[in-house]
């Protein structure tokens, strides 16, 4: 039974998990993702941790805790920082046990561990390997990255994996990327470990570089986050594209080739949506996304990640329930309201950091590993250090030009919306839109100088339906660190 509504991000602002793999277990769904630190130089750089939720009620997220620790593996290199545990993915063997198939930089081999529980203290247990004993990665095969697993119906366990991207030596280590796309590896459900489809590398059929020339997927060929899921007799493998900002997914009758380029899933800057062309125009500033799909009460959602605190290495998982009409999934768009089954309430009190659109005038990029100039461009950040608790994540810089968005609202009994800001301006408004681009003013809050934070009200009209949007911008000079906003 629902018990609160859900946002983007759904877990804590503090939480910085991308990479994320839903499964539902029982009547909870669990995610298994990578884990960020906040403002980390890395990639990567936390140990595995674990949240679900009921699958009635996905805005209540409970956190089990650390589940792995890369010193766990027997091969974890001593230097973290380009070594990090990297996306893994679950699948339940025919013993009941969980088993997170997982890539660790620095070894090129697809490690395994193992619980007996969904979200407990797993324990190393071994390497993917062929069948004289030999790692698969380590006979100079294409990179092994990105492990997806799928437990076919049939009992059959299949392995995909893959890395097209040739301008990262550091993580490539000396192997070299995919010219062929997702690999896939048949495994015995036995020992969940060992290679049983041959030596011979096997693709399933999904192209990129040259290959995806003059094809479906010259647009979006394979990059990387390889998943597979299976909705009724069909297997949907999903994948982030070279462009790195979307997922994309490509479909079959049959789990191990033939796949068709079927389209794009969902871009964390909502990419190929109406009027949004590029990365310099996107709604938010863009970098590497990862996910998959999973069907919850008859309706499917996307998992993903966004990027904050002007960088790329402090992601956070977001989901959105996504259209799925004859047998083919159409671009979802990003919300506030990801997972909650329709617009949030008009009544209560949101914090700012659930925005799913911010940019500056100057328009958006696609991130590096450096942070990209504050300039006029607002971001979200938290203040402090990377901590497991006190979320206080905010937009920073609300300034002249930018916009602020959050999507959706039923704000049929709204009258009033109060903002909590903290900064110092001169002649200033923020203003209040609920259309993107030139829309009406609906509300303009006059607001001041208030170095240690203050809030500030206006009114709404009442001609205002059940699903809106608001945009939040400044007029004036100055700038301030937009906290939250209520809505009554």
């Amino acid at each position: 039974m629902k018990t609160r509504q859900a946002y983007n991000p759904y877990l804590p602002s503090f939480e910085y998990v991308p990479d994320a793999e839903p499964h539902i277990v029982g009547d909870r769904v669990y995610i298994y993702g990578s884990h960020d630190l906040f403002n980390g130089l890395n990639f990567c750089l936390g140990d595995y941790v674990c949240w679900s939720a009921p699958v009635d009620d996905l805005g209540s997220w409970e956190y089990h805790g650390v589940i792995y620790r890369r010193e766990q593996d027997p091969a974890a290199p001593r230097f973290r920082l380009t070594n990090g545990l990297a996306a893994p993915d679950m699948v339940v063997g025919p013993d009941g046990r969980y088993y997170l198939y997982y890539f660790m930089g620095g070894t090129k081999m697809i490690s395994v561990a193992v619980c007996d529980e969904p979200a407990g203290k797993y324990e190393f247990y071994g390497y993917v390997k062929y069948q004289d004993g030999t790692p698969i990665g380590k006979r100079g095969e294409p990179f092994q990255f990105d492990p997806g697993c799928l437990m076919d119906r049939d009992g059959r366990l299949y392995l995909y994996t893959g890395f097209a991207f040739g301008g990262n030596p550091i993580l490539l280590d000396g192997s070299t990327p995919t010219k062929h796309g997702p690999m896939f590896f048949e495994l015995d459900p036995k020992d969940m470990l060992t290679v049983i489809s041959g030596d011979e590398l096997r693709y399933i059929g999904v192209k990129t570089g040259e290959e995806a020339k003059g094809t479906p997927y010259e647009d979006q060929p394979f990059g990387e986050a390889s998943s597979m899921r299976r909705f009724g007799d069909r297997y949907y493998f999903i994948y982030s594209s070279l462009n790195s900002h979307n997922l994309c997914y490509a479909v079959s009758d049959r789990p191990d080739g033939g796949f068709e380029y079927g389209g794009v899933l969902v871009s964390c800057g909502d990419i190929g949506l109406p009027g949004v062309e590029d990365v310099k125009h996107a709604r938010m500033c863009t970098g590497n996304t990862h996910g998959s799909l999973i069907e919850i009460g008859g309706k499917y959602f996307i998992f993903y990640h966004r990027h904050s605190n002007r960088k790329q290495s402090s992601r956070q998982a977001c989901a959105e329930e996504i259209r799925f009409v004859d047998g083919k999934f159409l671009q979802a768009e990003m919300t506030s309201c990801g997972l909650n089954g329709g617009p949030l309430s008009g009544k209560g009190s949101y914090p700012s950091y659930i925005a799913c659109n911010v940019y500056g005038k100057s328009g958006t990029r696609f991130m590096s590993m450096f942070k990209y100039p504050r300039a006029d461009n607002p971001y979200l950040t938290q203040k402090g250090p990377d901590r497991e608790e006190g979320e206080d994540q905010y937009v920073a810089n609300l300034c002249p030009g930018c916009t602020v968005g959050y999507k959706y609202f039923d704000l049929r009994e709204t009258k009033k919306i109060t903002v909590h800001v903290r900064g110092r301006g001169s002649a200033c408004c923020v203003t209040v839109r609920n259309q993107e681009h030139g829309g009406d003013i609906i509300s303009r809050i006059p607001v001041e100088s208030c170095p240690g934070g203050r809030a500030f009200s206006g009114s709404l009209p009442s001609t205002l339906t059940e699903r809106e949007a608001l945009y939040f911008s400044l007029e004036g000079k100055g700038s301030f660190d937009f906290i939250s906003f209520d809505l009554g």
